[in-house]
């Protein structure tokens, strides 16, 4: 569940929005990925997300992607350090970043290493 109660949390959540569905196009843009490699990481399929962002399916990858950098900006105080986490620090004991891992579909791993960061377990 996202902190919406956090002003950096509400205005993550406020600007990758528009029209009430997170825009495929503003999240790339806060993370400074092309619309080809979001689509890769949210496992879609590039067309799909452009052509229909409000589909459920898009709605809950994208949601899947905000969920991570919103938890990890709100341990690590700031959304750029969360965006540069998700995009190159690899999770230790795995060796693959969050990136790579929600583009595999192993996000539960992703969302586990953030529960232990915030238990103030880093390994």
């Amino acid at each position: 569940m996202l902190n919406m109660d956090c002003p950096m949390t509400a205005a993550f959540q406020d600007d990758i929005r528009e029209n009430e569905i997170i825009s495929p196009r503003r999240l790339a843009e806060r993370l400074r990925f092309s619309m080809a490699h979001l689509a890769r990481v949210a496992r879609l399929d590039p067309k799909a997300m452009t052509l229909y962002p409000s589909a459920p399916t898009v709605q809950i990858k994208l949601e899947e992607i905000a969920r991570v950098i919103t938890r990890a900006a709100e341990l690590a105080g700031e959304e750029g350090k969360a965006v540069i986490w998700f995009k190159h620090q690899p999770i230790s004991g795995v060796g693959k970043t969050a990136a790579e891992l929600v583009a595999n579909g192993d996000i539960d791993i992703v969302m586990e290493d953030l529960d232990r960061m915030a238990a103030g377990v880093y390994s």
